[in-house]
């Protein structure tokens, strides 16, 4: 599984996962659709299996996990992020063809 690197720059928002499970693979499904509808945004991916100081710094304690964390405070959503149009709404990104449900 491949991942971004944890200092991406351009990540906006950033999705923390625990391996390799079911849920990890939805939300992995889910991050490529978001970043489709929402014109490219880069969401940084975090497995916290691999990188559990990085979820400890960020007060990450259930995945999956989509964090805004340039907000303040940080804003997240916490398990299933598969309904595109609601998640592009939380994080204040809009759908470009006119919010139809992407799920």
């Amino acid at each position: 599984m491949s991942h971004n690197n944890l200092s991406d720059p351009r990540a906006a928002l950033r999705l923390y996962i625990a391996g390799d499970t079911p849920a990890a693979r939805r939300a992995l499904q889910s991050r490529l659709k978001i970043q489709a509808f929402a014109g490219g945004i880069e969401i940084e991916t975090v497995d916290i299996l691999a990188n559990p100081e990085a979820a400890e710094r960020a007060g990450i304690l259930a995945t999956p996990t989509l964090s805004d964390e340039t907000a303040s405070p940080p804003r997240r959503l916490v398990g299933d992020i598969s309904n595109i149009d609601q998640v592009l709404d939380y994080f204040g990104y809009r759908n470009k063809d006119g919010g139809h449900d992407h799920s």
